[in-house]
């Protein structure tokens, strides 16, 4: 089971090295808002402007209960402030300007132009607030040829490269099973955001990140492009082999399991070759070298596997342990959450929810060991806070709050 977080109190400030750090997050789906939560996990007030009438198409996607609730949105929007504003009306936009303007950090992931054309582009935004951080998602950036082409996280996938090497060769490429493309962005966004905000404590002023999709895949594709450039090499689909690595792949198990086996170091490999009871093959000129066992993968496959399959799961994962060979499992969920290692780290935790009870989610990643992040709350309800950010931030009275109620901008 998930190990409970630290109990906080309804409506309590998240904690972390980015405390007093405010974020304004205009943007919806996924990418824009993953960097957002990224950053409110670390500490900053993240307060997420949101369409009045519908909000961000994350509070409806992916699994619904059959209440409604949508359960990817507690945790894309956790940590986070919801307010409504109809940022396509000038009403709105005057509003949206006040926030950027108190502001470290504005997030968006709209195309290319949109807050331009809104009179909310960097240079009206920095004129109130020349420390200010723009950090911009988008498909293909904000500059270029096909800056202007519409651009999801699958778009990035498939022209950063990951696409074409994921997968079986007998397939078509294939998806990795998450939103990968957009949380890469979301990351590098992040990435940019954090040094910028070291920047500006040499400068003073803030900057715009940039930072595209395709590019963000692009950035993790290894040596993929300089194997081409140089000598003319292709990666191709694998499965679940590294090629020439070897050995590092699945493996079944005498009770119908599978294992992940990574012993391609020398000194490893020696290793597993005595835990399978065959020292000798650390010493068969097929096998001895790093090199000499990329040549000889499948036949040193094979020989794996038929050993592996004469164990039950546990026996063997506890004999390549106690030899100091890496193994693991595939986890899925239940799994993640059985798991004595994953609770005892709090890998998992469970933050309250108004209508779900205690929900189990990821927990902060990376770990600090003097300013640690925090989940205070999981994704508000539409415009939760309005009284807290137009009130509290903005300094709003009844009259003009209630104005802009009845002209629909909130």
């Amino acid at each position: 089971m998930a190990v409970d977080a630290e109990p906080a109190d309804d409506g309590a400030e998240p904690t972390g090295p980015l405390a007093g750090v405010r974020v304004v997050e205009l943007g919806q789906l996924l990418a824009g808002p993953f960097c957002g939560q990224l950053l409110g996990d670390l500490g900053a007030e993240v307060i997420k402007v949101e369409d009045p009438g519908r909000g961000d198409p994350m509070r409806e996607w992916g699994r619904v209960e059959s209440n409604g609730e949508a359960l990817w949105w507690p945790i894309i929007a956790r940590n986070k402030k919801s307010v409504t504003l109809d940022v396509r009306s000038p009403s709105g936009q005057a509003v949206f300007r006040r926030l950027a303007a108190r502001a470290d950090i504005v997030i968006e992931n709209l195309r290319p132009g949109t807050l331009e054309r809104w009179g909310l582009g960097y240079d009206a935004l920095s004129q109130s607030n020349p420390g200010l951080i723009l950090v911009r998602v988008t498909g293909f950036g904000q500059s270029g040829p096909y800056a202007d082409y519409a651009g999801y996280g699958s778009i990035g996938e498939a022209m950063g490269g990951i696409r074409y090497v994921t997968g079986d060769p007998t397939t078509p490429p294939s998806r990795v099973g998450i939103s990968l493309g957009d949380s890469l962005a979301a990351m590098f966004a992040t990435i940019g955001a954090l040094s910028a905000l070291h920047a500006r404590q040499r400068t003073g002023t803030g900057q715009i990140i940039d930072c595209a999709l395709y590019e963000a895949v692009l950035a993790v594709m290894e040596s993929l492009i300089t194997e081409y450039d140089v000598a003319g090499h292709i990666r191709e689909r694998t499965g679940s082999i590294l090629p020439k690595i070897a050995p590092s792949n699945v493996y079944p198990t005498s009770d119908g399991e599978l294992v992940v086996i990574g012993a391609n170091q020398d000194t490893v490999f020696r290793r597993l070759a005595g835990a399978m009871g065959r020292p000798e093959l650390a010493d068969d000129p097929r096998f001895a070298t790093h090199g000499a066992r990329g040549e000889h993968q499948a036949l040193l496959d094979d020989t794996i596997a038929e050993w592996s399959a004469t164990l039950a799961t546990d026996e063997l994962i506890a004999t390549l342990r106690a030899d100091g060979v890496p193994v693991g499992r595939i986890y899925r969920a239940p799994e993640m959450l059985a798991d004595p290692h994953f609770q005892a780290r709090e890998s998992i935790t469970r933050v309250k929810h108004p209508t779900l009870g205690d929900v189990a989610m990821q927990n902060v990643m990376p770990r600090l060991s003097a300013t640690p992040g925090s989940i205070a709350w999981c994704g508000p309800e539409l415009g939760q806070h309005n009284d807290d950010v137009y009130r509290g931030v903005l300094g709003m009275d009844d009259g003009e709050l209630d104005a802009l109620v009845a002209e629909g901008v909130v």
